[in-house]
């Protein structure tokens, strides 16, 4: 057993889709996520950003991409890309 992992506690993960690369190795992360409105019982979609760390800049926007919750990397960073699930289909 590797004994990092057995240390760590418990870390969210995600799966979303790039909207911006704009930035030197970070990405925003579009994670949608359906609930039940607690007054009027629909069910909605809301949609979260999420600031990622893209160590070697493999994600382009529009690919879908699973992250891993990380330590606080700066002020709004707290994610990092695991892997890139499915690229954009180019037109």
């Amino acid at each position: 057993m590797s004994e990092g992992k057995e240390k760590r506690g418990h870390r969210k993960e995600r799966v979303g889709e790039v909207v911006s690369d704009r930035m030197d190795r970070t990405i925003i992360v579009r994670v949608r996520r359906r609930m039940h409105h607690p007054r009027y019982r629909k069910v909605i979609t809301v949609f979260s950003k999420c600031y990622t760390h893209d160590e070697r800049g493999e994600a382009r926007v529009g690919d879908r991409v699973r992250i891993l919750e990380t330590r606080p990397l700066s002020k709004t960073k707290c994610w990092r890309l695991v892997e890139v699930l499915g690229r954009r289909a180019q037109a």
